[in-house]
């Protein structure tokens, strides 16, 4: 049965990211995204409170910690800092992907490759590129990625997950969200494949990793544009009440919330069986499906009740609209998810029985 207690240890991580994000990250996200990236400083705190490598095993030098922690840290950073969020893990899917498919071997190579923590990680489903493999040489072209210094790239295709290390190109561009995780063109030409490794169950998990990693940073935006609209309906008054005291409006923060409080429950259900080593692509595939879809209504609903001030980049809803735009479009997007959760639930369905011999 789903375990909805997050328990002692959990708690007390959730509430150090909770912290770090609305001292550090919170404060200075205008900076961060004029900047592209983060400050150095943050960098280093970062590592000293140790949550960069909360989901590397214990035999790598981290923490252990399975997906249901990450997808909690990443929803309190990203309620503060999406783009930061990014910019502050160097592996991100990338690490879990290979250690899925190819064990702690294929991820320890991925560590070595970033030695140093001057680079970041990407990760990449052949669905999302222009992609060909030929000869142990991977040929892609990506036109938007949220990284701009990248050290290394790992390409899911089926069953196999490639990884490359050299010949990466990239070409800064203007990113309309994540803007602080940095935006590039993706290109490699005929890059030589560092390392590949297959297996149909391990691509399966890694892909639901991935999905269920961007989902939580997805309803960390959602909360944090819902949270602010709620806040403002209290303080702009209207008739002579605040506006959030007109039922409509009342009911539309209300139904806001509880879309964002529905998908919490399905990417926890889905993290928590990842981490029991539960089948669980159908339910990652459904919850980020389910988040995208969310975040079509909440965030320009977050715009909608702020009026032309929600435009305007004195308020942090424009910013919280662009950024779950952009990150709806990860992994496949909605399409690829639906689909996937779609055809998971089918296959596994049991024939309905009519009742009626013969019948059409």
């Amino acid at each position: 049965m789903f375990e909805l207690d997050a328990g002692d240890d959990l708690k007390l991580i959730v509430e150090t990211a909770r912290r770090l994000a609305k001292t550090e990250l919170a404060p200075r996200f205008r900076e961060a995204e004029a900047a592209g990236g983060v400050t150095p400083e943050l960098t280093s705190a970062w590592d000293a409170i140790g949550l960069t490598g909360l989901e590397v095993p214990e035999q790598l030098g981290g923490a252990g910690l399975g997906c249901l922690a990450r997808v909690h840290v990443n929803e309190e950073l990203a309620a503060a800092d999406a783009g930061a969020a990014l910019a502050l893990d160097p592996c991100g899917p990338a690490f879990t992907a290979l250690l899925e498919i190819g064990g702690i071997e294929a991820a320890e190579s991925l560590l070595r490759a970033l030695d140093g923590g001057a680079t970041r990680a990407v990760f990449v489903m052949a669905e999302d590129a222009d992609l060909k493999v030929d000869a142990n040489q991977i040929s892609l072209e990506l036109p938007w990625v949220p990284a701009d210094n990248l050290g290394a790239l790992v390409v899911l295709r089926g069953d196999d997950a490639l990884l490359v290390t050299e010949g990466i190109e990239v070409e800064s561009v203007r990113g309309a969200g994540l803007r602080a995780a940095g935006a590039s063109r993706l290109r490699t030409s005929r890059a030589p494949v560092a390392g590949q490794w297959s297996s149909a169950a391990g691509a399966s998990r890694a892909r639901a990793r991935a999905r269920l990693y961007y989902a939580s940073l997805l309803l960390g935006i959602l909360r944090a544009s819902c949270d602010f609209a709620i806040a403002y309906s209290q303080q702009r008054e209207a008739f002579g009440k605040p506006i959030g005291h007109h039922q409509a409006l009342a009911f539309l923060l209300t139904d806001m919330r509880m879309a964002i409080d529905a998908s919490r429950l399905l990417v926890h259900e889905a993290a928590w069986r990842v981490d029991r080593a539960l089948p669980c692509a159908s339910e990652a595939a459904a919850a980020w499906a389910e988040c995208i879809e969310v975040s079509r209504s909440v965030g320009p609903n977050g715009v909608q009740v702020l009026g032309g001030h929600g435009f305007m980049a004195d308020y942090p809803v424009e910013k919280h609209m662009r950024e779950a735009r952009a990150i709806g479009l990860l992994c496949g997007g909605f399409d690829s998810a639906i689909e996937e959760a779609g055809q998971l639930l089918i296959d596994s369905s049991e024939p309905l029985a009519l009742g009626c011999e013969g019948a059409l």
